[in-house]
């Protein structure tokens, strides 16, 4: 009903990234508990860039190409928000530890709470867009 103007648009966003901050948790708490494991590579979560790159596509003027043939690639296709999914990925390319782990504490303990302000922000956000429904609708 609401995802064809900006609030339903904003509202989904902001749904999708609280989403997003909840499996990013599960990720910090699973580094953190194997912060001692031999060989465990730390795992951080993908979303934010590939949905700026998504919402970037949307907003880009379209240059049209000449297409010959049906199965030849367009120049530009906008990708949809709603399309992109968080990845989980691990980090191979670092070593902090001499038993092959590369978990810091300190510093997942900082993403941690960076994480835990973004999704308190995120809740303040929807919360108002509501209210400003129900001030509009009283």
């Amino acid at each position: 009903m609401f995802l064809n103007n900006s609030f339903g648009k904003n509202l989904d966003i902001m749904h999708r990234s609280m989403d997003v901050s909840l499996l990013r948790r599960r990720v910090i708490a699973n580094n953190i508990a194997n912060s001692d494991t031999p060989n465990f590579k730390r795992q951080y979560v993908n979303f934010e860039s590939e949905l700026g790159r998504a919402l970037a596509s949307e907003n880009k003027k379209k240059m049209e190409g000449f297409l010959t043939h049906p199965k030849h690639i367009p120049f530009n296709r906008p990708v949809s928000y709603q399309n992109v999914k968080p990845r989980v990925q691990l980090d191979y390319l670092t070593t902090s530890k001499n038993n092959g782990n590369n978990v810091d504490i300190e510093e997942e303990m900082m993403h941690s709470l960076e994480n835990q302000l973004l999704y308190q922000t995120l809740t303040q956000s929807v919360r108002h867009q509501f209210s400003q429904i129900n001030m509009v609708l009283q």
